[in-house]
Protein backbone atom coordinates (compact mmCIF):
# COMPACT_ATOMS: atom_id res chain seq x y z
CA UNK A 1 0.00 0.00 0.00
CA UNK A 2 1.27 3.45 -1.21
CA UNK A 3 2.25 5.54 1.95
CA UNK A 4 1.12 9.48 1.63
CA UNK A 5 3.43 12.03 0.64
CA UNK A 6 3.37 15.66 1.56
CA UNK A 7 5.31 18.37 0.16
CA UNK A 8 6.04 20.57 2.65
CA UNK A 9 8.34 22.96 0.77
CA UNK A 10 7.91 26.95 -0.91
CA UNK A 11 7.43 26.88 -4.88
CA UNK A 12 10.27 29.46 -6.11
CA UNK A 13 8.69 32.28 -7.91
CA UNK A 14 8.66 35.69 -8.62
CA UNK A 15 6.83 37.32 -5.73
CA UNK A 16 8.70 34.68 -3.12
CA UNK A 17 8.38 36.79 0.06
CA UNK A 18 12.28 37.70 1.15
CA UNK A 19 13.77 38.79 4.17
CA UNK A 20 14.10 42.27 4.01
CA UNK A 21 16.57 43.83 2.06
CA UNK A 22 17.31 40.62 0.86
CA UNK A 23 17.77 39.51 -2.58
CA UNK A 24 14.29 38.87 -4.45
CA UNK A 25 13.81 36.06 -6.59
CA UNK A 26 14.12 36.10 -10.24
CA UNK A 27 13.83 34.27 -13.35
CA UNK A 28 14.69 34.81 -16.65
CA UNK A 29 14.07 32.94 -19.63
CA UNK A 30 17.72 32.89 -21.53
CA UNK A 31 17.32 29.93 -24.37
CA UNK A 32 13.24 30.19 -25.84
CA UNK A 33 12.51 27.36 -27.99
CA UNK A 34 9.85 30.11 -29.77
CA UNK A 35 13.42 31.38 -30.85
CA UNK A 36 14.84 28.49 -32.36
CA UNK A 37 16.99 27.22 -29.37
CA UNK A 38 16.27 23.04 -29.27
CA UNK A 39 15.75 24.06 -25.76
CA UNK A 40 14.47 26.11 -22.92
CA UNK A 41 17.50 27.35 -20.21
CA UNK A 42 16.45 29.53 -17.25
CA UNK A 43 18.72 31.77 -15.22
CA UNK A 44 17.76 32.05 -11.26
CA UNK A 45 19.27 34.95 -9.40
CA UNK A 46 17.63 34.72 -5.59
CA UNK A 47 18.92 34.51 -1.97
CA UNK A 48 20.31 31.58 -0.30
CA UNK A 49 17.64 31.52 1.90
CA UNK A 50 14.91 31.47 -0.67
CA UNK A 51 11.78 29.64 0.18
CA UNK A 52 12.37 26.21 2.19
CA UNK A 53 15.98 25.95 3.22
CA UNK A 54 17.82 24.48 5.94
CA UNK A 55 20.62 26.64 7.57
CA UNK A 56 23.99 25.72 7.27
CA UNK A 57 25.86 26.65 10.30
CA UNK A 58 28.61 29.20 8.95
CA UNK A 59 25.06 31.14 8.63
CA UNK A 60 25.77 31.83 12.39
CA UNK A 61 29.10 30.77 12.79
CA UNK A 62 32.23 32.34 10.98
CA UNK A 63 33.85 29.07 11.32
CA UNK A 64 30.91 26.52 10.65
CA UNK A 65 30.06 24.00 8.39
CA UNK A 66 29.06 25.15 4.50
CA UNK A 67 26.07 23.84 3.30
CA UNK A 68 27.85 21.41 1.15
CA UNK A 69 29.65 20.15 4.30
CA UNK A 70 26.88 19.21 5.97
CA UNK A 71 25.91 15.28 6.88
CA UNK A 72 22.66 14.15 5.49
CA UNK A 73 21.58 12.03 8.32
CA UNK A 74 19.84 14.75 10.07
CA UNK A 75 17.61 15.63 7.45
CA UNK A 76 16.24 12.26 6.80
CA UNK A 77 14.52 10.13 9.04
CA UNK A 78 11.36 9.87 11.57
CA UNK A 79 9.73 12.76 12.58
CA UNK A 80 7.18 14.42 14.54
CA UNK A 81 4.94 17.52 13.89
CA UNK A 82 4.00 19.80 16.60
CA UNK A 83 0.84 21.75 15.76
CA UNK A 84 2.17 25.12 17.85
CA UNK A 85 -0.95 27.39 16.65
CA UNK A 86 -2.17 28.32 20.19
CA UNK A 87 0.91 28.85 21.63
CA UNK A 88 1.66 32.77 22.13
CA UNK A 89 4.93 34.57 22.51
CA UNK A 90 7.25 32.21 21.84
CA UNK A 91 7.48 28.42 21.57
CA UNK A 92 9.23 27.58 25.25
CA UNK A 93 10.04 24.13 27.49
CA UNK A 94 6.22 24.35 28.47
CA UNK A 95 4.82 23.81 24.72
CA UNK A 96 6.53 21.15 23.98
CA UNK A 97 5.18 17.68 23.77
CA UNK A 98 6.86 14.46 25.46
CA UNK A 99 8.87 13.56 22.54
CA UNK A 100 9.29 9.91 22.71
CA UNK A 101 12.40 9.59 21.09
CA UNK A 102 11.89 12.00 18.07
CA UNK A 103 15.31 12.79 16.25
CA UNK A 104 13.51 15.81 14.61
CA UNK A 105 10.51 18.52 15.66
CA UNK A 106 8.71 20.39 13.01
CA UNK A 107 6.72 23.27 14.68
CA UNK A 108 3.77 24.55 12.69
CA UNK A 109 2.59 28.24 13.35
CA UNK A 110 0.65 29.68 10.64
CA UNK A 111 -2.84 28.57 9.86
CA UNK A 112 -2.11 29.45 6.63
CA UNK A 113 1.24 29.99 5.11
CA UNK A 114 1.91 33.45 4.22
CA UNK A 115 3.03 32.66 0.10
CA UNK A 116 2.05 36.46 -0.82
CA UNK A 117 3.62 38.35 2.03
CA UNK A 118 6.35 38.97 4.62
CA UNK A 119 5.11 38.51 8.21
CA UNK A 120 7.72 40.40 10.50
CA UNK A 121 6.30 38.59 13.58
CA UNK A 122 5.92 34.93 14.16
CA UNK A 123 6.30 32.42 16.51
CA UNK A 124 10.49 32.19 17.51
CA UNK A 125 11.66 29.25 19.38
CA UNK A 126 13.02 29.81 22.91
CA UNK A 127 16.94 29.15 23.62
CA UNK A 128 15.60 27.10 26.18
CA UNK A 129 13.39 24.84 24.36
CA UNK A 130 15.98 24.19 22.15
CA UNK A 131 18.37 23.25 25.07
CA UNK A 132 15.67 20.71 26.24
CA UNK A 133 15.15 18.95 22.67
CA UNK A 134 18.86 18.61 22.51
CA UNK A 135 18.86 16.82 25.99
CA UNK A 136 16.18 14.73 24.48
CA UNK A 137 17.99 13.61 21.47
CA UNK A 138 16.22 16.28 18.69
CA UNK A 139 19.41 16.90 15.98
CA UNK A 140 17.07 18.61 13.86
CA UNK A 141 13.96 21.35 14.55
CA UNK A 142 12.06 22.62 11.67
CA UNK A 143 9.41 25.41 11.31
CA UNK A 144 7.25 27.07 8.80
CA UNK A 145 9.05 30.87 10.07
CA UNK A 146 11.46 32.32 8.39
CA UNK A 147 13.58 32.07 11.33
CA UNK A 148 14.32 29.89 14.86
CA UNK A 149 14.62 33.60 16.05
CA UNK A 150 12.82 36.94 16.05
CA UNK A 151 13.05 39.08 13.41
CA UNK A 152 14.83 42.17 14.66
CA UNK A 153 17.00 39.46 16.96
CA UNK A 154 20.52 40.39 17.47
CA UNK A 155 21.51 37.80 19.71
CA UNK A 156 20.21 34.97 17.74
CA UNK A 157 19.82 33.04 20.96
CA UNK A 158 18.10 30.08 19.11
CA UNK A 159 20.65 29.69 16.38
CA UNK A 160 23.33 29.81 19.08
CA UNK A 161 21.84 26.92 21.41
CA UNK A 162 21.57 24.89 17.94
CA UNK A 163 25.18 25.54 17.46
CA UNK A 164 26.18 24.53 20.64
CA UNK A 165 24.32 21.19 20.50
CA UNK A 166 25.50 20.50 16.25
CA UNK A 167 21.89 20.68 15.57
CA UNK A 168 20.48 21.39 12.20
CA UNK A 169 17.32 23.78 11.47
CA UNK A 170 14.54 23.60 8.58
CA UNK A 171 12.73 26.97 8.27
CA UNK A 172 10.20 28.10 6.06
CA UNK A 173 7.95 24.97 6.17
CA UNK A 174 4.82 24.68 4.85
CA UNK A 175 2.82 22.32 7.00
CA UNK A 176 -0.72 23.89 6.04
CA UNK A 177 -2.24 20.08 5.43
CA UNK A 178 -0.41 18.06 7.53
CA UNK A 179 -2.13 16.92 10.73
CA UNK A 180 0.13 16.61 14.20
CA UNK A 181 1.76 13.44 14.50
CA UNK A 182 4.75 11.24 13.08
CA UNK A 183 6.41 10.85 10.02
CA UNK A 184 9.28 10.46 8.12
CA UNK A 185 10.66 13.47 6.41
CA UNK A 186 12.92 13.85 3.52
CA UNK A 187 14.98 17.34 3.54
CA UNK A 188 17.58 17.09 1.47
CA UNK A 189 19.76 20.88 0.99
CA UNK A 190 21.46 21.69 -2.20
CA UNK A 191 25.00 20.74 -1.75
CA UNK A 192 26.19 24.21 -2.36
CA UNK A 193 30.19 25.01 -1.64
CA UNK A 194 30.59 28.31 0.81
CA UNK A 195 27.02 28.52 1.14
CA UNK A 196 25.22 29.58 4.44
CA UNK A 197 22.28 27.44 3.57
CA UNK A 198 20.54 24.80 1.07
CA UNK A 199 17.58 25.44 -0.70
CA UNK A 200 15.40 21.87 -0.09
CA UNK A 201 12.78 20.29 -1.47
CA UNK A 202 11.25 18.93 1.87
CA UNK A 203 8.52 16.26 1.96
CA UNK A 204 7.05 13.74 4.44
CA UNK A 205 5.62 10.76 3.71
CA UNK A 206 3.46 8.60 6.17
CA UNK A 207 4.92 5.96 7.89
CA UNK A 208 4.21 2.31 7.49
Amino acid sequence: MSRRIYDISQTLRPGLPVWPGDTAFAFERTWRMDDGSPVNVGRITMTTHSGTHADAPLHYDADGLDAAGMALDPFIGECLVVDARGVSGEIDVADLPHIEGADRVLFRQWDAFPHDEWREHWLPIAAEAVEWLALQGVKLIGTDAPSVDPQNSKTMDAHKAVLKHDMRILEGLVLDDVPEGRYELIALPLKVGDGDAGLTRAILRELP
